[in-house]
């Protein structure tokens, strides 16, 4: 999958695993995403999905830490939510919001197999064992759209691996560098909530 880093993906990382920030990262994390991928979604769409999408996002995050703690790099957590994302678009029929097309979920899946393996996680059980205890809230399905997908904002042929694309446009595949100054503050919803 292609995904983007820049410092404030370090900065999330550090935010997401530090006391007192930790919620209010977590928060703007999920406000972003569900921002991001709404925008995709048709408008007489988005207002019925985004309590589903608030909910999932909030459950991914648990699953960024959990693949950090399991050695996994920075992109390669960041790609395993994202991956789960498109499982449970896919599920939905919410083709217009996925980033990879349909015929390329279970090479996806594959690469990381061992760690869904291990959380339960299936394309059709996109959370497994990171699914909240009270559920997630649901939202109409449109299954009719993976009959005649176009993935009009998914991008093919980055199946085999994660590639990065740096904040100067470079691509490397695997992770980027850490950078040796890292700021949480330049968090996502953290630098709104600081003095």
């Amino acid at each position: 999958m292609k995904i983007r880093q820049n410092p404030r993906h370090w900065a999330a990382r550090k935010a997401l695993t530090m006391p007192g920030i930790s919620a209010v990262a977590n928060y703007g994390l999920v406000r972003l995403h569900t921002k991001i991928f709404l925008e995709k979604a048709a408008k007489s769409r988005q207002d019925e999905r985004k309590d589903h999408l608030d909910a999932f996002f909030d459950a991914t995050m648990d699953t960024y830490l959990a693949a950090l703690q399991a050695d996994y790099s920075e992109a390669q957590a960041r790609e395993i939510t994202h991956i789960q994302a498109n499982f449970d678009f896919f599920t939905h029929g919410w083709t217009e919001m996925m980033e990879i097309p349909g015929d390329e979920l279970e090479e996806h899946y594959r690469r990381y197999d061992d760690f869904f393996s291990a959380h339960d996680i299936t394309i059709d059980d996109a959370l497994g064992e990171f699914r909240p205890a009270t559920g997630v809230p649901s939202a109409p399905a449109t299954p009719e759209k993976r009959d005649a997908a176009t993935y009009e904002n998914a991008i093919a042929g980055f199946s085999d691996d994660v590639y990065v694309e740096l904040a100067d446009g470079e691509m490397t595949v695997g992770s980027g560098q850490r950078p040796d100054e890292i700021d949480p503050t330049a968090a996502p919803g953290v630098e709104d909530n600081t003095e």
